[in-house]
């Protein structure tokens, strides 16, 4: 399978494998950079996988994309974007459907790649939950289809839809109706309202005698059983589906009026006396050697299997275990899929080439003979940084081997030293950058090389203006990173307050986009026109109006990520408030924000600290007006607004359950006392902050009254 050019140079971008081996050495920016690009990609390959059944991805891809960016998130807590994969599922709808709006979301599953992980997991698990001993979880194969949801009212199958984004799915009641397995209508002991979810799916022997049979008829070729599965479910014509002999496995609940269950092997129970069909393969293990006795069990079947599945689904089985862990942002934090292993083949380094990002990091990038990894065609590969060249003894020439970490993207695993050429030199690193030829230096404490060319360099300039009109900053429609660069050779953009003078600036008079004048006339650009220069035009006017955490995210302030940019935004609330507060360099209160640390908070005041910073904001509050932060918050909750900081240990759960409950009722949770905090939970053994809380005169709660406002 080949794929584009821009797909393959992500590819080469983001290797895989555990945070440990490869996260140590990126820099914040490698990893900013990286997240925003990690995000385009991944939500282009959602619409191509769920709106048109036609991924440009294999599974394996998707995935390495998804993992890499659980590994950066984890790595940078404060980079996590707005639009971060982990925040959202599934893709936007496509016309044609009605929509079904989810009671509770269907959510995605977090990833790893070896048993390692799982036992890092389970021990995360205990560490939330303050548990010893042995949980029991369910293991379940891990099918390769489409999900599903089916909601029954009074025992009756009423409405059926697809996942969609997560929070709203496709109206698929009839072509759910086609499929036999699924219970029209269902007796017994049945809760008032019952939604049960699971994966549709085609057998391998149906995939294969569908093909055939299109194959005859000179009909549309499906590349994989789950690819066809999809394409038949979402058929606007229910009779197309009733033909393709679609199968399902219900797994779990949403919507439930009376849920009397209480482990996930209860409910498995239940569902096959309704009538539903579950995986014969699940089974309920007690410990970690179960789990890895069951994985690589179902690995040596995997092939012998009706239907394809890629990886196991871990759950916690007790319900109430489950609803004290709750969720992540899209994910439950008391279940997890287990992928199968990766694939790696061999290839040859063609060039090593050096690219300079937004804040002057120098990042090495292999140029590699292109060569087929588990169905992808790999050409490009990011080698992070001179450290990791040196480490791994690669040089140009070099045979090495690429892995698709986790079944998916590649990355240099290692050097073939036998096969290395004659005479190959070591690659040094270049001490000038490449762009502008100003010196490239490294700072003692960091493993990344930087220019020192600043905004005279083209590369950070334009690097820069890029990301100031990035989905996640001020997302100006029409200035795609083409337009920006070109923009920028022309000197047309030369920096941000540049775009919101354009329109005076194409025609010479403010109120005329076409006057005859000596403007710019970019309407008379080759692949330009009247229309488009008004759409451009008509998207900047609309972004003159931008919310606080944007604002602050567009400045690209190093470290600064949007998650920081919304912490920020939250404990500042106006940009005359956080601006004041950094020129007069209070890191205090940047401190005491969970989620900042020393450096970071460094970082940010030196922004400010620059004149020629403070200038160019300055002259763009002439034309964008920043709003105050505003964010809906839950007042009847006992804490909604409040600052909280824990100190001590907790006996009842563990810091980072209590921390997401406060979150979950409205707070702010801050890691240092201020005078702005508003409750010190003490625990066993609290120490200096509960001293710096007395001193401060702020209310301080046992871990008894913090229970109680929780209730």
């Amino acid at each position: 399978m080949e794929i584009c050019c821009e797909m393959s140079y992500i590819l080469g971008n983001y290797c895989g494998g555990k945070v440990v081996a490869n996260i140590i050495d990126i820099t914040e920016e490698q990893a900013k950079i990286e997240l925003e690009k990690i995000a385009k990609e991944m939500a282009k390959a959602d619409i191509a996988y769920y709106q048109n059944d036609e991924p440009y991805l294999t599974d394996a891809q998707y995935d390495e994309l998804k993992q890499r960016n659980i590994e950066l998130e984890a790595a940078f807590p404060h980079l996590v974007r707005e639009d971060s994969p982990s925040r959202k599922v599934g893709a936007p709808l496509q016309s044609g459907f009605g929509k079904v709006k989810h009671v509770f979301p269907m959510l995605s599953l977090g990833d790893v790649f070896s048993i390692e992980e799982v036992e890092d997991f389970v021990a995360g698990v205990k560490r939330f939950l303050s548990m010893d001993g042995d949980i029991d979880f369910m293991c379940e194969p891990k099918i390769d289809g489409l999900s599903f949801t089916a909601r029954y009212e009074n025992g009756i199958f009423v409405k059926g839809a697809t996942r969609g984004d997560g929070s709203v799915g496709e109206d698929i009641t009839a072509n759910l109706r086609t499929i036999k397995q699924l219970p029209q209508k269902i007796e017994g002991d049945v809760p008032e309202v019952l939604e049960v979810r699971g994966e549709v799916y085609m057998s391998k022997a149906d995939f294969f005698a569908l093909n055939q049979k299109n194959e005859a008829e000179g009909k549309k070729i499906f590349a994989n059983p789950r690819n066809a599965a999809a394409g038949s479910l979402r058929q606007l014509d229910p009779n197309v589906t009733k033909e393709r002999n679609l199968s399902l496995f219900a797994y779990t609940w949403g919507e439930v009026s009376n849920r009397f269950w209480n482990s996930q092997a209860d409910f498995f129970e239940h569902l096959k006396i309704w009538g539903f069909p579950t995986n014969p393969n699940n089974k309920l293990c007690h410990s970690i050697q179960d789990i890895e006795e069951f994985f690589n069990n179902l690995m040596q079947i995997r092939a012998s299997l009706p239907y394809d599945i890629d990886g196991v689904v871990y759950k916690v089985n007790d319900t109430v275990l489950q609803e004290r862990l709750g969720f992540l942002t899209r994910t439950p934090r008391w279940a997890i899929e287990h992928k199968f292993p990766a694939e790696q083949a061999i290839t040859t380094i063609n060039n090593i080439r050096v690219q300079v990002g937004r804040t002057g990091a120098l990042t090495p990038v292999a140029d590699l003979e292109p060569v087929n990894v588990g169905g992808v065609l790999v050409s490009h590969a990011t080698l992070h940084n001179e450290d990791e060249i040196k480490r791994k003894d690669i040089r140009i020439g070099d045979s090495v081997i690429i892995q698709r970490a986790g079944d998916v993207i590649p990355q240099v695993v290692g050097v073939i030293k036998e096969k290395r050429p004659e005479n190959c030199p070591e690659f040094v690193f270049p001490s000038v950058c490449p762009e502008c030829g100003a010196h490239a230096v490294r700072e003692e404490d960091e493993a990344v090389r930087r220019c020192t060319g600043g905004l005279t360099c083209p590369a950070q300039a334009i690097e820069r203006l890029k990301h100031f009109v990035s989905r996640d900053a001020f997302d100006i429609e029409g200035l795609g990173s083409k337009i920006i660069e070109t923009f920028y050779n022309e000197g047309i953009i030369k920096n941000p307050v540049d775009i919101f003078t354009l329109q005076e600036r194409n025609s010479g008079e403010e109120d005329d986009l076409f006057s005859q004048g000596n403007g710019l006339q970019l309407e008379k650009r080759e692949g330009w026109g009247r229309k488009s220069v008004e759409n451009l035009f008509a998207a900047i006017r609309q972004k003159q109006t931008m919310p606080l955490a944007r604002f602050i995210y567009a400045l690209g302030i190093r470290q600064v990520g949007t998650a920081t940019a919304r912490l920020i935004a939250q404990n500042f609330i106006s940009w005359k408030n956080f601006s004041e507060e950094m020129q007069n360099k209070n890191t205090e209160k940047l401190l005491a924000i969970d989620g900042i640390g020393a450096s970071m908070a460094q970082d940010i005041v030196e922004f400010f600290d620059e004149q020629h910073n403070l200038k160019t904001i300055g002259d763009l509050l002439k034309y964008v007006t920043v709003e105050d932060f505003a964010e809906v918050i839950n007042y009847s909750s006992p804490l909604a607004g409040k600052t909280v900081v824990f100190t001590g240990t907790l006996t009842s759960m563990g810091r980072a359950e209590a921390k997401a409950k406060a979150l979950s009722l409205g707070a702010k949770v801050a890691g240092s006392v201020s005078k702005n905090t508003d409750y010190v939970v003490l625990g066993a053994d609290a120490g200096s902050k509960a001293q710096k809380a007395a001193e401060l005169n702020v209310t301080t709660l046992s871990e008894e009254e913090f229970l109680r406002l929780l209730q």
